[in-house]
């Protein structure tokens, strides 16, 4: 566009603006816009004066969270009256003046505040907060103004195709602001409807799992096709996609495919089960905590979660401390000296080891075994059984050694602890060395 043009056009706007100034219409719809600024403005305050609901926060009351409600919204009462005023308006200056472009460009502002009240009320989380406040507000402004066919057109416009297939700026916008909203809404009725399922005690703990996974998988197949609905797409075409997805998980996605299905399998034959202890095949072990779709979650005792695919408990061999019975069998090794009555020590660490408020009696009592005669000493082990797992909170080998030390102190039975004696057989060689007396 040359000079000459962008000078015209000036020239056109100026001449616009010329005949609007001159127009009594312009003017009315000027005061009537003011008028119902300050109207709304003036009756937002009476109301909020003289309603108590408005007034004071509600502190009781039979439906006291609704009041609180009604009342969190009196900020909304100026924008709303001023968008009705301004329909009254638009109304009356069509019958009186035979114009009321102004004033709908007015009331097109107006709405557009409304709106931007109510994202700031009610949309409190940040990302739906931003969004509606840099996506939804133009798109609405523009649509109020009458400019969104336009406006979409133009992005229409803006395309590339490759083979059948076209994608324009259009179809690009409209996936990002769908996709996000319908993620979002998936993401959100998945975790809600998975704690409700998870918060069933009366079902098994697998059957919640396995019905809170299949809950997630619904729901996003059920987000996904909606989505390729909302951008227009065949749904005939997914037999292509299938295909092409088949062969993608055959070669570059096999091994998510593979932690999918073993999450799936794991489920359903129950060889593991939340809060069981897992010891892997590397030595790696801790509390099972989380069954995700590609992987889970072992918590160990000092903080550290570890991140395990999958298969791995498929593929490998693992070991299920806790999975069909809590109760674990532990050992503590002692020594004790040559010169002990070796028959008074079982019955004495029994009884000491028994003791122990966490030590049980079933499967088996503790149990005292001659281990073997060593250099120093003789070595005893005692067995016991208790309901937990040797770590974290428990520490049961220890507080077994203090008990089976303080034992055999009171008994005065000594523990050997590595000794050597140095014997010189015959007499000291003779003969005068250097230093030595005559």
């Amino acid at each position: 566009m040359n000079i000459e043009a962008l000078q015209a056009k000036a020239f056109e706007w100026l001449a616009i603006l010329q005949g609007w100034l001159a127009s009594p219409q312009f003017y009315a719809q000027v005061i009537a816009i003011a008028v119902a600024w300050i109207a709304a403005k003036l009756v937002a305050r009476q109301l909020v004066a003289r309603v108590p609901l408005l007034r004071e926060e509600p502190t009781e009351g039979r439906f006291l969270r609704y009041q609180r409600l009604a009342h969190s919204c009196r900020n909304l009462l100026e924008p709303a009256l001023f968008v009705l005023l301004m329909m009254a308006a638009s109304s009356v200056a069509d019958a009186a003046l035979g114009a009321s472009w102004l004033i709908r460009i007015a009331q097109s502002l107006a709405l557009v505040r409304l709106l931007h009240a109510v994202i700031m009320r009610f949309l409190t989380h940040p990302v739906l907060n931003s969004a509606a406040r840099w996506i939804g507000l133009p798109v609405a402004a523009i649509y109020a103004l009458g400019y969104f066919d336009a406006f979409t057109q133009g992005l229409d416009s803006v395309a590339f195709s490759a083979v059948n297939i076209r994608i324009s700026l259009l179809a690009v916008s409209k996936a990002a602001l769908f996709g996000g909203i319908l993620f979002w809404l998936g993401r959100t009725s998945s975790n809600a409807g998975q704690k409700v399922i998870r918060d069933q005690q009366s079902v098994d703990i697998q059957t919640r799992e396995l019905a809170a996974k299949a809950l997630e998988l619904v729901v996003f197949a059920i987000v996904g096709l909606l989505l390729l609905n909302i951008l227009g797409m065949d749904l005939t075409a997914l037999a292509v996609f299938g295909g092409a997805l088949g062969v993608g998980l055959g070669f570059g996605l096999q091994q998510i495919a593979a932690n999918f299905i073993s999450g799936i399998i794991l489920l359903l034959e129950r060889s593991l089960k939340l809060g069981d202890y897992i010891e892997l095949e590397s030595g790696m072990k801790g509390t099972l905590t989380q069954m995700n779709m590609r992987s889970s979650i072992l918590s160990t005792f000092d903080g550290k979660d570890i991140n395990v695919p999958n298969d791995k408990f498929i593929t490998t061999q693992f070991v299920n401390w806790t999975h069909a019975d809590t109760r674990q069998r532990y050992e503590v090794e002692f020594s004790v000296a040559y010169d002990t009555d070796l028959h008074k020590v079982p019955p004495l660490i029994v009884k000491a080891v028994s003791a122990h408020d966490q030590v049980l009696q079933t499967p088996e009592a503790p149990d005292v075994e001659l281990r073997g005669f060593g250099d120093n000493g003789v070595n005893f082990a005692v067995e016991f059984w208790v309901d937990g797992i040797d770590d974290g909170k428990n520490k049961f080998t220890s507080e077994i050694r203090f008990l089976i030390w303080d034992a055999l102190k009171k008994a005065g039975i000594a523990m050997p602890f590595p000794q050597r004696e140095v014997r010189i057989v015959g007499d000291m060689p003779s003969g005068k060395g250097k230093g030595a007396k005559a």
